[in-house]
Parts: structure tokens; sequence; C-alpha cells
């Protein structure tokens, strides 16, 4: 498929099935991947991928906190609420996956479990944790080139037939990773990625957000 192809084809996968991935596919993505572009050839990711029972202990945690009411706290500082446009595109997709789910609008149980899906990693089989270094910190070109990365994992994955979604709330209670994952207090964790095979008859899967028009963001000077 040319990219052009693949990129528009690509989706956020939210439901997926139990099977593994196998640890030959992962490499093969990563090593994809890991050709993304980062400042000055600096290649600040690491990336720790769990699966089977860590998965689970971090799945356990997660929920358990969340529930419990144990405020989210990331590994950096950053701010959860969006504004104006930003925010009405939030709650665009949600009222799409909302839609295709057949979750009412008042029914806080089935939307508070779609919630707690997110900090169960989607349930997806496996769950790429990346990190960077902290003395990289304040580490914003880094987390740039972890962006990068982590595009370069999705679309190596979809294109082997994997799919993903890059989630943050998988991470919002971060010593729950850091602890499970067995991941060092000098690793900052950056994002995740839940990764697996689309389980077809999860009806937000085939959800797909829509983009702005060109004119709406793009500025040409001279």
């Amino acid at each position: 498929m040319e990219f052009s192809e693949l990129i528009k084809a690509r989706t956020s996968i939210r439901g997926y099935k139990p099977d593994p991935v196998p640890k030959e596919v992962i490499e093969e993505i990563i090593e994809v991947a890991k050709w993304a572009p980062s400042s000055m050839n600096t290649q600040p990711w690491r990336v720790y991928v769990v699966s089977g029972e860590p998965l689970e202990r971090i799945r356990r945690g997660n929920t358990e906190n969340m529930l419990n009411g144990v405020p989210p706290k990331r590994d950096f500082p950053m701010s959860e609420k969006y504004e104006g446009a930003h925010r009405q595109r939030q709650i665009d997709i949600a009222i799409q996956l909302f839609e295709a789910m057949g979750i009412a609008r008042d029914d806080k149980a089935r939307r508070q479990d779609w919630v707690m899906r997110g900090f169960r990693q989607f349930d997806a089989p496996v769950s790429l944790v990346l990190t960077y270094d902290r003395y990289l910190e304040p580490a914003a070109i880094s987390q740039f080139d972890l962006g990068a990365f982590s595009h370069a994992i999705v679309m190596a994955a979809w294109e082997r037939g994997l799919g993903c979604v890059i989630n943050g709330q998988g991470i919002m209670q971060s010593a729950v990773v850091h602890e499970h994952a067995g991941i060092p207090d000098d690793q900052i964790i950056m994002i995740c990625i839940a990764m697996g095979y689309p389980d077809e008859s999860f009806v937000a899967n085939q959800v797909k957000s829509v983009r702005e028009d060109n004119a709406s963001f793009v500025h040409y000077v001279g």
C-alpha cells in the first residue's frame, strides 16, 4: 500500500482479539519505527513491551486507583483540559464512539465502563510503554521525537494487520506502570500504545475520525 493510502486507512482500534502478538512481529515493527526522525539523531526513546501477567497487574492497579479516587499523576506535567476547537473535536469523536456503541447520554454505568476501558488499555494483549531519560527534562524536543516514533509504530503495525491506539489513560497512574513494568525511576513514561489484532465485531473499531480542511490551519507565507 502506498503511504498516502496507508495513513488514511489507519484508524484507532479500541477492541482487540485475545490472540497474542508474536514477539518477532513486535520486533519487526520496532525495527521499522526506529527510523523515525529525531532531533540531531538523538533517538531518545526506550520501549517496554508489556504483556501477560505484568500487563494484567497494570490494568488492575490503574482500575483500582481510579475507582478509589486516586488523582491521576503522570511523570511530566501537562494540561488535561482542552478549550475551544480542541475541546469540540474531543467531544465530536466521543459522540461518534458512543453512538456506535449505543451508549446513551444518561447511561452513566456504560459511560464509566467505556472510560475504564482506557485505563485497562482497551484490554489489548500488548502495551508498548515509551519512555525517555529523566535527565532530558524539560524534554519538549524529546517528547516531540517520541511522538514521531509513536506514529511510526502505529503505521508499521497497521501495515502488518495489527491495530493500535495511542493511549494516555493507560499511563495516567504512572507509579503503577513503573512498578509492574519494571521501569526504573530514571526513565520518564511518555505514553503507551495498546496493540493487538482488531476484533472486527467491536463496532467502535469502525469509527473514523475526521480531519479539518487545510484552509482552517495552513498559512502560506511568501
